[in-house]
């Protein structure tokens, strides 16, 4: 299963989008670049080739597209905005999908040196549920 396959079943599943969203916006944190890590399981040197890109993209481009969604009321603009979004995320994950050879590894263990590579620190009890989520349901990994 691809990656972006994957992150939409796993997306899906009771608990991920509001842990997930939680990590984002109070922890600073690219949910992207998390679930590549929950998905590949990668050692380290592999977690900081893939931390540069997805902060580029996160930058560059998801931010300010976050920024004009979220200011722009329900409608036509605010949908074609939010696909947008999308195809930028779905973008980033087919960039890091071929970072790594996917491995297996405790889900807190790879979040944990995710967000210390990543360089913001996530508090311990938002990736245990973040991991719990992932973990807690079928999502083919």
């Amino acid at each position: 299963m691809s990656l972006w396959d994957w992150a939409v079943v796993a997306y899906e599943q009771p608990d991920v989008a509001p842990a997930c969203l939680a990590l984002q916006d109070e922890h600073g944190q690219n949910v992207c670049y998390l679930l590549w890590a929950l998905w590949a399981a990668p050692n380290d040197a592999a977690l900081r080739s893939g931390a540069g890109p997805a902060r580029e993209w996160e930058q560059v481009v998801l931010k300010p597209l976050r920024g004009v969604r979220r200011r722009l009321p329900a409608g036509e603009l605010r949908d074609d905005v939010k696909a947008l979004e999308l195809k930028a995320e779905r973008s980033l994950l087919t960039s890091l999908e071929g970072l790594a050879q996917r491995s297996s590894g405790d889900s807190l263990d790879v979040l944990t040196r995710a967000v210390a590579i990543w360089g913001k620190p996530a508090a311990p009890e938002a990736l245990q549920r973040l991991a719990a989520a992932v973990s807690g349901n079928q999502t083919g990994r």
